[in-house]
């Protein structure tokens, strides 16, 4: 007050825009702070209550979880050079996937892989969560036969190079034919076991594929015996069109070995059918046993038909019924 009259103090004019700058400024970060806060809270609801979202989460950390295996253990397995033994490694690193997905193996048969000679497995393919159920099985010095896509993913195909993982290319029959021709060498030579699935691609249909003769001209031509292991249906825990991935049981199902001594290329065709037809019956019982009921300890066992394409597998089962089942 001057003289008795009020007067007003005005701030510098500079101050006024300054403050009200900050202001604006802390709103901002306060909105920001608050935004982030938000995001976790609405994936985790996100991945609670949209099966979609669900779904896709559980396939990245998946992926991830390969690749990072992979590059972490790449290091390990390059001291020891490419080596089958290097399997081993792979092996520990996709088990744990299991108990994180809370997916239950079930094996059934699991004495048939306990011979010490040499053979070729033969699988049903479903997706990628087949690594999980062929770990659990997988024996000592066996490895896998992949597409050659696969050496090409950066660390991921490092690693299964190291691990001695047989590559093949799906579109050069003639290619195709010489790695089948090395590797049956290979198989005697090394004392290597072979895993195949001859469908081919993936396959979450009811029914199998036809069967690539590939892994049948193998197994003949190295004179090993074949042993088929079915995988049960993935459908009441992971659908990748529904875009389902839950918890759930997986059953494997390892068949009697179906021989191979005495064959020739001739009889490829029969035994490749003979083969996938055990399969189909093994895959039908349990794709039945998952839509029914569930509490049942184990599945029937489905016939080996006429295994060896009627040479005998050396289990009664399959014995017993070499002409129940026709080509």
């Amino acid at each position: 007050m001057l003289l008795g009259i009020p007067c007003a103090i005005r701030p510098a004019p500079g101050l006024s825009s300054s403050a009200s700058s900050c202001q604006d400024s802390m709103m901002e970060v306060v909105l920001l702070h608050g935004l982030l806060l938000l995001l976790p809270l609405a994936a985790l609801l996100l991945y609670r209550y949209n099966a979609t979202f669900h779904y896709f989460c559980k396939v990245a950390f998946f992926n991830c979880w390969i690749m990072a295996m992979a590059t972490l253990l790449s290091p390990f397995a390059a001291l020891r050079g490419r080596s089958v033994e290097n399997m081993k490694l792979l092996r520990a690193a996709i088990l744990p996937l299991k108990h994180l997905y809370g997916i239950k193996m079930q094996v059934w048969g699991s004495e048939h892989l306990n011979a010490e000679e040499l053979y070729v497995i033969v699988c049903n393919h479903q997706a990628s969560l087949d690594l999980m159920g062929m770990v659990e099985v997988i024996p000592d010095r066996c490895v896998p036969i992949a597409k050659k896509e696969l050496l090409y993913m950066g660390m991921v195909g490092w690693a299964c190079w190291l691990s001695r993982i047989i590559f093949i290319d799906r579109y050069k029959r003639e290619d195709a034919i010489n790695v089948i021709a090395q590797t049956a060498r290979t198989m005697r030579r090394e004392k290597l076991r072979v895993w195949i699935f001859p469908e081919g691609t993936r396959n979450q249909d009811k029914s199998m594929l036809p069967f690539k003769r590939g892994a049948f001209h193998l197994a003949v031509q190295a004179q090993v015996p074949i042993f088929p292991i079915v995988f049960s249906p993935y459908w009441d825990f992971f659908n990748s069109k529904e875009k389902k991935f839950t918890s759930g049981t997986c059953t494997i199902q390892i068949l009697p070995k179906v021989e191979t001594q005495g064959l020739s290329s001739t009889d490829v065709p029969r035994l490749t059918e003979t083969v996938r037809q055990a399969m189909a019956d093994a895959f039908t019982e349990m794709s039945a046993s998952c839509c029914g009921d569930q509490s049942a300890e184990h599945p029937q066992h489905p016939h080996c038909a006429g295994a060896g394409a009627g040479r005998g597998t050396g289990s009664p089962q399959c014995e017993e019924n070499t002409t129940g089942i026709s080509n």
